[in-house]
């Protein structure tokens, strides 16, 4: 922090001492600060060319060109005197400059992204010197190419494609996990014999493209699916509504409401629970970003846990955050955000597990090393991969919202 005037002087101790008691102990803009310089200078009888500066932010922004050292100040606090000023070649009093962030999203707007909203809504990503670009996704969209091909800095993803870089020798990582719970689940009827996941081998399921490469392949080893049990799964809940003896794939936080907006009380399979330990909601980045930028990264993910810990209370906090979700996706409602968020608490999607412990966005090596093996078993990823480089957890276990 530089704060400064035109002028080498020394400062009238009583009054000095208190201006620096107040700058060292809060974190107030540099032109506020160099206007109370200014009006000590004053009131010591400084020469007219530091009493000059005057209290205005144009006059401030054309003259200053010394800083406080902060060690001197801090000694002056303890009782020395003077108060040096250091020369900055060339300075000047300017407005924060923040530094962009580019974040893309995996779908449409929606609760399951409320932390990140809110951050930038309340200010949080600014707090941290951030402009955070949120950019929104959708059906036409693929963040991971996005990503790839350097048109956002990171991007909202999964461990599952953490391991997919590694596999494929691309320079990219995961640093956070916002979910700790991967919220995929399957859906059934109630009353016709399907209370458990054991219970649908065998039966027809609704599987989409993506869930064939991904869970589906843990759901055969773990429960002796097989691929003659899948039917097409197009995004439209008719099929499944018309026939109570078939299932399928959902979101925790969506299609189990529009399903009960639509008169069936369904029964809700969250593949975590059966130990799917895939990290979901990550933060994805270049390993050339993490090596060249460290700071700013460490501070966009501060901004986001915290932003993550917030709206995960709900109330007035929340408020900036779903008018702007809403504002981006027409389709979302107060009433949709409400179940969401009540139902990602319910079952521990983003606090849980060693995120009690070590906050939100919480990683540990034994986590993704037991997904790694799990999904080697079931002949997705291939023996021997380095599953270390897939992540990093320099950013992550600060107890942030623990």
């Amino acid at each position: 922090m530089n704060y400064a005037y035109n002028s080498v002087g020394r400062l009238h101790y009583s009054w000095a001492k208190r201006v620096l008691a107040t700058l060292l102990s809060t974190r107030r803009g540099g032109i506020a600060v160099a206007a109370e310089i200014a009006d000590v200078a004053n009131r010591a009888q400084f020469p007219d060319a530091c009493r000059g500066i005057g209290p205005t932010g144009k006059q401030i922004m054309r003259a200053m060109k010394y800083r406080i050292d902060r060690r001197r100040a801090l000694r002056l606090l303890g009782g020395t005197a003077a108060v040096s000023l250091v020369s900055v070649p060339g300075a000047r009093v300017q407005a924060q400059t923040l530094d962009k962030v580019s974040y893309q999203t995996n779908w449409r707007a929606e609760a399951e992204h409320g932390g990140f909203y809110l951050a930038v809504a309340n200010g949080i990503y600014k707090k941290y010197g951030i402009d955070c670009d949120l950019r929104m996704g959708g059906p036409q969209q693929n963040p991971s190419q996005m990503l790839l091909g350097g048109r956002v800095d990171m991007i909202m993803s999964s461990a599952f494609e953490g391991l997919n870089y590694v596999k494929e020798n691309l320079p990219f990582l995961c640093i956070a996990a916002i979910f700790q719970k991967d919220p995929q689940v399957l859906i059934s009827h109630p009353n016709v014999g399907n209370d458990t996941l054991a219970n649908l081998k065998g039966k027809p399921i609704l599987i989409g493209a993506a869930g064939r490469t991904s869970y589906w392949p843990f759901l055969r080893i773990k429960f002796g699916f097989t691929d003659d049990q899948i039917r097409p799964y197009t995004f439209n809940m008719a099929p499944f509504l018309a026939d109570k003896n078939i299932s399928q794939q959902g979101f925790l936080s969506a299609e189990p409401y529009a399903i009960m907006q639509a008169g069936v009380n369904p029964v809700i399979h969250l593949l975590a629970d059966a130990g799917f330990e895939n990290y979901q909601t990550t933060i994805n980045i270049s390993r050339k970003m993490v090596d060249e930028k460290k700071d700013l990264v460490q501070r966009f993910v501060t901004a986001s846990l915290e932003g993550w810990a917030e709206y995960m209370k709900g109330g007035p906090a929340n408020e900036a955050a779903n008018a702007m979700i809403k504002k981006d996706n027409p389709e979302m409602s107060d009433d949709k955000i409400a179940y969401a968020i009540r139902v990602m608490n319910e079952k521990g999607i983003v606090r849980s597990g060693d995120a009690l412990k070590l906050g939100i966005g919480a990683m540990t090596d034994q986590r993704w090393k037991s997904f790694y093996e799990t999904m080697t078993d079931a002949g997705v990823f291939p023996k021997g991969l380095d599953a270390k480089k897939a992540y990093s957890l320099e950013f992550v276990n600060k107890g942030v919202g623990a």
